[in-house]
């Protein structure tokens, strides 16, 4: 909670989009499919694309070179669970494929699996995860994998990080879901959303989201339990107006921008 509002991608809220397949479809289309919307509707520039791969999952990497014409500095192996999703101990699991995004060396950062990967340089927008395994225990302490009869596709895409290089931006509260939250605060605040004190409004913006869908889904403020989170970050939002000098109460005033921005796709707000 406490990396909201001064980081460029933590949010309490986030939309997360995906396509599955239960037995139908399997890696290669995934990749395929993936690759279509990613090159050719979303029109992304392929020198600026890269993918992992995790380094059991060969077959993942020649379908990249086949469907995308990657070459082999593109397509980075990467050995741990990074790309390796688990539902728990035991289970349905499966290697995956993360897709990533250049944003240039005006940003810090080195690709995956790189000392420092961590930068904002390298943006991994898109999960691809290949479900093809499931993990037992062998009575011994550990496990055996063994396929799954009918293998299956679950991806995951953050929408408003791919917003955020749709739209030319390098931080995801500069895309126009958030934007238009944080200038409405700065107007009623008379602070500027881009000075000093710019996380108080990022952290408005995002916590009014939260609160907001939290309340549509039916919990409400209370001492305990998800009532309790909900009122953590009701309260952290409200702190932050109080920061940027407001001496009434805020929030539900922004409620409105956030309605014209998200009712349309979300009526229950």
């Amino acid at each position: 909670l406490d990396n909201v509002g001064y980081t460029a991608r933590h949010h309490t809220f986030f939309e997360m989009l995906g396509n599955f397949s239960f037995g139908d479809y399997f890696k290669e289309d995934a990749i395929a499919f993936a690759w279509e919307l990613v090159s050719k509707n979303f029109g992304m520039p392929k020198d600026k694309l890269l993918v992992t791969v995790h380094t059991s999952d060969e077959e993942a990497a020649a379908i990249w070179k086949k469907v995308a014409g990657f070459s082999d500095d593109k397509i980075i192996r990467i050995p741990t669970n990074d790309n390796f999703w688990m539902m728990g101990d035991y289970g349905p699991c499966g290697p995956c494929s993360e897709i990533f995004y250049d944003q240039g060396d005006k940003l810090a950062g080195g690709p995956p699996g790189s000392a420092d990967q961590d930068g904002d340089r390298f943006l991994e927008f898109w999960n691809l995860v290949f479900m093809q395994f499931e993990q037992e225990p062998d009575g011994k302490g550990g496990y055996n994998r063994k396929p799954l009869p009918k293998p299956s596709i679950d991806t995951g895409m953050g929408l408003e990080r791919m917003a955020a290089l749709m739209q030319g931006k390098t931080t995801n509260y500069d895309i126009d879901l958030l934007r238009s939250i944080i200038e409405h605060s700065a107007d009623l605040t008379g602070v500027s959303p881009d000075g000093a004190q710019a996380p108080s409004h990022r952290v408005i913006a995002d916590h009014l989201r939260c609160s907001a869908f939290l309340l549509a889904d039916g919990v409400m403020p209370s001492n305990e339990g998800r009532g309790y989170v909900l009122r953590r970050i009701m309260r952290r939002g409200m702190r932050h107006a109080h920061l940027l000098g407001a001496k009434e109460p805020l929030m539900h005033r922004l409620f409105p921008t956030l309605m014209s921005m998200m009712g349309e796709a979300y009526p229950e707000l």
